[in-house]
């Protein structure tokens, strides 16, 4: 396994570029990265030339992680304990607090006082959607794992909702949709960040995060932003680019090291307006 040949062929799905660099291989999960069984363990990351995008290539299948497998692996029985102790953190060492403060701010200061429906996209662990509600939002947490929904009910006091949200038909416009971390975990992120102005108001907007894979691989291929879960890693670039193919506009963008010190890229996004 170790002699495997995975140059990359084809155009990177942001850019339309084909120029990968290669930038490593591993032979064994990196320290910290959830075991999800795959033997014999064998990937590579690569480099789009034309973006700055990082992407994870390998043969395996993915969708056994989500189904079921990334829960019981990442979770388990551990669920309620974790979710507690990242609720309890002090606000200066929580990522999830500062987040809230972050996007509570920019949502008062630039769009509306009051706060209204928000739904969760991947809502996980639940902590973000818990601690929305406490801010005053009326929050929604979609998960296409039930067990993530029933979590965020019972944990986080919030609707929990299981369904996966390119097969959903609810009528119920949102004032604002979060995807925090998980656009990284999905083949097509396009079409998922498209999906959602299907449930926006009309003044409605998106938040994204996702891993910044741009200065994250100047500290380490072994970071977390890599880990096999995450198809990719973003740069500036190939985020902006993920948002006009999607047909949003930039409203607010930064990168920040969080109180973890992960790498993280936020935007703040609305659709473009229709042209007449």
């Amino acid at each position: 396994m170790n002699d495997i040949n995975l140059t990359l062929d084809k155009e990177c799905l942001l850019c339309n570029v084909n120029d990968w660099q290669f930038l490593a291989k591993f032979n064994e999960k990196p320290q910290g990265e959830t075991d999800f069984k795959f033997e014999p363990y064998y990937r590579e990351l690569w480099l789009c030339g034309g973006c700055g995008h990082i992407i994870n290539s390998h043969q395996f299948d993915m969708s056994v992680i989500y189904q079921g497998a990334y829960w019981d692996n990442t979770y388990a029985d551990k669920i309620k304990v974790t979710f507690d102790k990242i609720m309890n953190l002090p606000p200066a060492q929580s990522d999830n607090r500062q987040r809230v403060k972050s996007l509570n701010q920019y949502y008062q200061n630039n769009i509306n006082k009051i706060f209204g429906k928000l739904l969760d996209i991947g809502s996980g662990l639940a902590v973000f959607p818990a601690a929305m509600r406490q801010a005053g939002w009326d929050v929604t947490a979609l998960d296409p794992d039930p067990r993530a929904c029933v979590h965020a009910e019972r944990a986080a006091k919030v609707k929990g909702l299981s369904i996966d949200i390119l097969t959903m038909d609810d009528k119920i416009k949102y004032n604002l949709i979060s995807l925090n971390k998980v656009l990284e975990h999905v083949p097509d992120m396009v079409e998922i960040l498209s999906k959602t102005k299907d449930f926006l108001t009309n003044d409605g907007i998106v938040y994204i995060e996702l891993p910044d894979g741009e200065l994250a691989i100047k500290d380490s291929t072994h970071r977390q932003e890599f880990f096999i879960e995450h198809y990719c890693a973003f740069s500036m670039r190939s985020l902006k680019l993920l948002i006009k193919k999607s047909d949003f506009e930039i409203l607010h963008m930064e990168r920040l090291i969080e109180p973890s010190k992960k790498y993280t890229l936020r935007a703040i996004i609305k659709p473009l307006a229709i042209k007449t």
